[in-house]
């Protein structure tokens, strides 16, 4: 599988049908039950075989994502490349003459110089694009996994865990946004639910709600999540605050540009 660029850099359009590629490989092994068919013969080679593919894909859009339109890998490269020039040129002075030292580029600076001259240039639909690639190099997989369980616009209950003060009014949360997506979205990591929900947040991906009677019976299941019960266990009073989840404005927007399998 050729993964070449023909300019040396990933465009908008490599990292579109890099993902678009992964996303028809998801979809695939999905559709035709792959999982489940894992004790046929010959099966395990095949597995490996596309978890190998399905790897390389992953690992190139990575790479590519790294790589397009980032300000501040070019402001570094440029400061590398200045500074190298600034030491040989120094290293020229102690032997022919003295000339002037080279000021040192500033990355930050740069960077944001960068981002400006783009602002000018871009029009709606870059700038857009831009925005989702910057947004898609942040996501973990499980985040991947928890926004797409989201995507259809559902409700999913929430909980903060406070310390009830003396008064009986909150005092310090001690665990937030534990909630149910990440079982449904069948996460890698289960314990890293909550911090995986204020990243979405952070994100303008996932926004926060009221609570949501008719998630009864999901909240109380919520109650006996493991994170749940290890907090309560490290406080004397506690305090449970419910919300709800749902994908944002921004959240839908992003999953309808992004998702695979429309591609």
């Amino acid at each position: 599988m050729d993964y070449q660029r023909p300019n040396g850099r990933g465009t908008a359009e490599d990292v579109a049908n890099l993902a678009r590629r992964a996303g028809q490989l998801a979809g695939w092994a999905a559709r035709t039950g792959f999982d489940l068919t894992r004790k046929l013969p010959g099966i395990d080679t095949a597995e490996r075989g596309l978890k190998q593919v399905e790897r390389g894909l992953l690992s190139e859009l990575r790479r590519r994502l790294d790589e397009v339109d980032d300000p501040y890998h070019a402001a570094l490269t440029a400061a590398s490349a200045m500074n190298r020039a600034d030491i040989g040129s120094r290293a020229v002075e102690t032997t022919v003459t003295l000339v002037p030292a080279r000021d040192h580029v500033e990355p930050l600076r740069a960077a944001m110089a960068e981002l400006l001259n783009h602002s000018i240039g871009f029009g709606r639909e870059r700038a857009r694009e831009y925005l989702y690639a910057i947004i898609l190099r942040q996501l973990t997989p499980d985040e991947a996994r928890i926004l797409s369980a989201l995507s259809d616009g559902s409700p999913f209950p929430a909980i903060d865990v406070a310390e009830r003060s003396a008064m009986g009014g909150t005092g310090r949360i001690v665990l937030r946004n534990a909630s149910t997506v990440g079982k449904a979205a069948g996460v890698s990591l289960p314990d890293q639910v909550p911090g995986y929900v204020t990243r979405l947040i952070g994100l303008g991906l996932v926004e926060l709600d009221e609570e949501v009677p008719s998630l009864e019976t999901q909240y109380e299941i919520l109650l006996t999540d493991e994170s749940v019960r290890e907090v309560e266990k490290q406080v004397k009073r506690i305090k449970i605050i419910r919300h709800t989840i749902h994908v944002s404005r921004l959240g839908a927007q992003f999953w309808q540009a992004c998702d695979p399998s429309l591609g």
